[in-house]
């Protein structure tokens, strides 16, 4: 994502605005001059995250790592008839493979048992085991666990896909957790909500960068940039060691995207900004490894390589569709004098072809989407150039590939609703084709908007803190009519309640990412309306009246007392 001194510039706040924001309540003062544009320059520029100052002993170190069944359990990609089963038993005297059993029930205590199997792992998958469970009802919760030998991993809730007839949806929405920076308290929050259909991750699910490069909270392993098949996969178990992220795992299916950070920061399909040709390998072998890894460790049902982008059916009320706008068919970042190039583009040919079709596919009257970069605009106003783009490698870099998205849209006139994660900071906004344009926009009627995008603040990584926060909310608004809601300073995520009449986005945001900073409280709701593009304030939505039981032995918070 763009640096944060590059967004104080072009939104005419400067560089001296950073000073305000020392000591504020996310503890961040400023560092000094940086180069825009990376991640690493967030650090630099001072809105980086450094020790929770209720702690004075340090970084905290890397957990053990456990021997059995440690990593937790996790499920993910729901259809209606299946679901994918994860865990990982790495064995304390490793053959060369080994056998683990699954069972799968409609009850948290396993006495109604539906399905059983064995899995063969070994080294060359890293010991995870991953199994794409059929035959199942739709619309149905169910319990598993893992054995080996004597041996079982916790017990894990997940969901089908509903089929036929449904009136109302409920997921968790989350995007952007550095683990260098903080506790994941979001996902506790998330696993704890036990009437949600699922969690819908936008990216960003690991990050690549070594200790100190980017936060310095905890430490990571290893502790040097990841590069290399073992390197990526030697931080996602860091990550899955996390109690947190185990719980929100045990308890909800997930549907996962990556963004940039699970390869290296700000990615496109031929390199990325934070990859060197040389002196840090070959990119495509780079990739190929980032790839294999999160193939391996999320509870992702396989294509062909690298291909994530696919679609799920929630009975009659939802079409979700997850693109790639980061790896798959992106071209290069540019200068905003290319950015109307209409050869350039975030998905590919093939990508956009398909994507069109699914748009028109079938008669849920919803179609949701997630991806990864923000597809409206953020402009800033400057007196020469007029409304000026922000952020270069969200879709206002790549503005004919926005204009063939919006011709999708258009295809089926409305019920469209963005997700998307990647800028740490909660948005909702109209989406059209010009915002300051009056013959093609009215902010006032809502005439000439194209769908809503609603953009989840990060678990963890660090926003814009304090009056610098303030200041970017405020310009944001003031240079862009159609952006109705913009929170800079708080992390969170987003509940989105899918019913026939409207979908609703309930904003949560969380008190900051040290211990005893875990309380959490709805900032703000917007909805639309069925068939009509419009966003308004919502008075929020409630928690169905009764939800199946949460899977037994969450895993304990003591990772936050030292």
């Amino acid at each position: 994502m763009v640096g944060r001194r590059e967004w104080l510039k072009k939104t005419g706040l400067g560089v001296g605005v950073v000073a305000l924001g020392c000591g504020d309540d996310d503890g961040i003062a400023d560092a000094g001059p940086a180069d825009a544009g990376t991640d690493a320059a967030v650090a630099d520029a001072g809105f980086d995250a450094g020790f929770d100052a209720g702690f004075d002993a340090g970084p905290v170190p890397v957990p053990d790592i456990p021997f059995g069944f440690g990593f937790g359990v996790a499920s993910g990609d729901p259809l209606a008839d299946a679901v994918i089963l994860w865990t990982r038993y790495l064995p304390e005297t490793p053959p060369e493979t080994l056998d683990v059993d699954w069972t799968v029930a409609r009850d948290a205590g396993l006495a109604d048992v539906v399905q059983t199997g064995t899995f063969t792992t070994g080294a060359d998958r890293d010991w995870t085991v991953k199994v794409d469970v059929v035959g199942l009802d739709p619309g149905t919760t169910y319990y598993y666990q893992f054995a080996m030998g004597a041996e079982s991993s916790p017990i894990g809730r997940t969901r089908t896909a509903p089929a036929g007839s449904i009136d109302r949806l409920r997921f968790g929405i989350v995007s952007c957790s550095s683990y260098a920076h903080g506790y994941f308290h979001v996902y506790r929050h998330l696993a704890e909500q036990a009437d949600l259909d699922g969690i819908l991750h936008l990216g960003d699910y690991i990050y690549e960068y070594g200790d100190g490069e980017f936060g310095g909270f905890r430490q990571y392993d290893p502790p040097t940039e990841i590069l290399t098949l073992s390197d990526y996969r030697t931080r996602y178990q860091v990550y899955r060691l996390d109690p947190d992220l185990q719980a929100v795992h045990q308890q909800h299916p997930f549907v996962c995207i990556w963004d940039d950070h699970e390869t290296a920061n700000n990615a496109w399909r031929g390199g990325a900004e934070n990859h060197t040709p040389g002196v840090e390998g070959v990119w495509t072998e780079r990739i190929a490894a980032a790839y294999q890894a999160y193939i391996e460790w999320m509870p992702i049902r396989e294509q062909e390589e690298l291909r994530i982008w696919r679609s799920f059916e929630y009975g009659d009320l939802m079409q979700l569709i997850m693109l790639d706008t980061r790896v798959w068919g992106r071209d290069e970042q540019v200068s905003a004098a290319m950015r109307n190039d209409d050869t350039r583009t975030l998905l590919g040919a093939d990508q956009e072809a398909w994507f069109a079709e699914r748009m028109e596919a079938g008669a849920a009257p919803w179609r949701v989407i997630g991806q990864q970069v923000m597809l409206g605009n953020w402009d800033s106003t400057d007196e020469e150039e007029g409304f000026i783009p922000i952020n270069l490698d969200q879709w206002d870099g790549y503005t004919p590939a926005r204009a063939r998205m919006f011709d999708a849209f258009e295809s089926i006139e409305d019920n469209v609703v963005v997700l998307t994660g990647d800028i740490h900071s909660h948005w909702a906004m109209e989406l059209t084709r010009d915002p300051h344009d009056a013959e093609v926009y009215d902010a006032a009627t809502s005439s000439g908007s194209l769908g809503v995008e609603f953009v989840a603040s990060s678990v963890t990584s660090p926003g814009a803190p304090g009056v610098i926060g303030m200041a970017l909310e405020m310009s944001a608004l003031e240079a862009n009519p159609h952006i109705r809601y913009v929170n800079f300073r708080m992390r969170g995520y987003i509940v989105l309640d899918i019913t026939r009449d409207a979908v609703t986005a309930d904003y949560w945001i969380v008190d900051g990412v040290f211990a005893g900073e875990e309380s959490q409280m709805r900032a703000t709701s917007y909805r639309v309306a069925a068939g009509t593009n419009r966003l308004e304030e919502s008075e929020g939505t409630t928690a169905r009246a009764t939800a199946p039981e949460l899977a037994p032995g969450a895993p304990p918070r003591d990772h936050i007392i030292r």
